[in-house]
């Protein structure tokens, strides 16, 4: 089965690669490919992160497992097609944890045509940047106070504090 997968690199421009590969593939042919048409070495560590419609990131696919278990999860041992099989599903892929280059992962056909020479690049459109864009990663708030800080209000002093240059170090 071919799978046409279209891959888009988590910037402000439009940076898209759709691919074409054999869904009987690993994850880690996959990562290769990825990487290849968007001018990377391949030679990062890199994961892939199910995900659900919304873009959720789920459960981590690493390229090298950690786990000294032989079946753990990893790129090598997970196939395209147990991943990613009916139209629409998705995944996350993080290439260089470093850099954070980030792609969303997208299946938008499967066609069971044969195909000669997989993979292959069928649509490129934009070009990447030098580096990658900065990544702020924000923990959810929640609305709770777990440790019960609240009921100190401006006791403990902090909301006053502006610089160390005020602080009084003789009484304390």
């Amino acid at each position: 089965m071919v799978f046409k997968i279209r891959v888009v690199l988590d910037v402000k421009e439009d940076i898209i690669r759709t691919i074409a590969i054999d869904g009987e593939k690993t994850l880690e042919e996959l990562h290769k490919t990825i990487a290849a048409v968007f001018g990377f070495n391949g030679q990062q560590l890199a994961s892939f992160y199910r995900t659900d419609d919304d873009w959720n990131q789920g459960e981590e696919i690493p390229l090298l497992s950690m786990d000294e278990s032989p079946n753990a999860l990893c790129m090598a041992n997970s196939m395209i097609a147990q991943n990613i099989e009916d139209r629409g599903e998705k995944l996350i892929y993080v290439y260089d944890f470093l850099e954070m280059w980030t792609f969303f992962v997208e299946l938008i056909e499967v066609s069971e045509e044969q195909v000669a020479e997989l993979p292959k690049l069928i649509l490129s459109i934009g070009e990447v940047p030098e580096t990658a864009p900065n990544k702020e990663f924000k923990a959810e708030s929640s609305k709770e106070d777990p440790y019960g800080l609240d009921e100190f209000g401006d006791a403990d002093g902090f909301e006053e504090f502006e610089n160390l240059d005020d602080l009084d170090f003789d009484s304390y």
